[in-house]
């Protein structure tokens, strides 16, 4: 037996279910694993295990860009390297407003470990492949956005494993992610290659968009907000009908980050009409917002969170020999170039052409 299943028997045994039968669920891009336990009266719950010392430290919020960059992608990108002290932070947050994250049963979050509430397996990509309409399912996730971005945003967030900072998505964080781009996809295409005067006008061109991104900064974003990670839960109603999970990366941003992660999904197509009709939902439930502006740092950011997607499917190919993320750039690409017709992303846009092929760009 590994240490690390004795930590896991030791704290299902504290938590009163050492007899739970458990049954691994299929992993995905991290290093956090899932189980679910079925109880002697026929109930689930979700055994959460992610190793403190699996990843590389989160942030500090005293660090200078410089700190973050020694200390590795967690701390660059403001990640919380999949501490469970930030997933029951940001649950209890998302609770306080009366919207659906999992109830935490048990957590031991120095060794990694929670116990929390099963919200099953009706994720709205699976229930939409079953043939359900998408449109009220798209409906209640903006509702569940409007209610977050009304609510004030604290700077830190306290749960049941403790206090945790709710960290600005800020120029470093985004500048790092979109560097992605450049840094993996010439490993996947060896036709690609970007010299040190590329990548200097490549971030010079991204510089507008990553100030405004940390100067629009306002709200709390779920950061990865999307059809694979929002569970329809049958018996709630509006906005607590959707069941929210894997927020342990949320971040203080500008309102249209989780907006574009939903209706510009990597993995799944969302109609362009139902993504009209979603936005309209959002503006008329936040008539305060401005229209104009939003819809610009909703083609910006989105634009740059499309490379920096290409670039992490880019390395789960190259580097970790995942080629089943070859599946989904089609449609980032395609999500990519139409963002780069807004306006504001002239210089993106003339970098493409210059350094990377149409032909290439699909």
């Amino acid at each position: 037996m590994s240490d690390r299943e004795a930590l896991r028997l030791d704290f299902l045994r504290s938590a009163g279910l050492a007899e739970a039968v458990r049954a691994p669920l299929p992993g995905d891009a991290s290093t956090r694993r899932y189980e679910r336990l079925t109880t002697a009266s026929g109930a689930t719950l979700m055994l959460m295990d992610q190793a403190p010392a699996a990843e590389s430290r989160p942030c500090d919020p005293s660090w200078t860009p410089e700190q973050r960059h020694a200390h590795g992608w967690n701390a660059v990108a403001r990640l919380s390297a999949g501490r469970i002290e930030a997933f029951a932070a940001v649950a209890a947050h998302l609770k306080s407003l009366g919207l659906s994250a999992p109830e935490i049963v048990a957590v031991d979050a120095p060794n990694g470990l929670a116990v929390i509430e099963d919200f099953g397996d009706t994720l709205f990509a699976r229930v939409i492949e079953a043939g359900a309409d998408p449109a009220p399912l798209y409906r209640a996730a903006v509702e569940a956005l409007a209610i977050l971005h009304a609510a004030p945003t604290p700077e830190v967030l306290s749960g049941p494993a403790g206090d945790w900072p709710l960290l600005t998505y800020d120029q470093t964080a985004l500048q790092g992610g979109v560097d992605l781009f450049v840094d993996w996809l010439p490993k996947l295409i060896p036709a690609l290659s970007f010299d040190d005067d590329a990548i200097a006008e490549w971030r010079a061109a991204w510089a507008p968009i990553t100030a405004a991104g940390e100067a629009g900064a306002s709200v709390m974003a779920h950061r990865d907000y999307h059809a694979e990670n929002l569970i329809r839960l049958d018996g709630r109603t509006g906005a607590a009908s959707v069941g929210m999970i894997d927020f342990q990366d949320a971040v203080k941003a500008p309102p249209s980050w989780d907006l574009h992660s939903l209706l510009q999904d990597a993995r799944r197509d969302v109609a362009p009409e139902l993504e009209a009709l979603a936005l309209d939902h959002y503006f008329a439930l936040r008539p305060e917002t401005d229209r104009e502006a939003f819809m610009a740092a909703y083609a910006g950011l989105a634009a740059l969170n499309e490379a920096r997607i290409l670039g992490i499917f880019a390395r789960l190919i190259a580097r970790d020999g995942k080629p089943r993320y070859a599946a989904f750039m089609p449609r980032m690409w395609a999500h990519l170039n139409a963002n780069l017709k807004a306006p504001g992303l002239e210089a993106v846009a003339a970098w493409m052409d210059r350094h990377v092929p149409e032909d290439l760009r699909r």
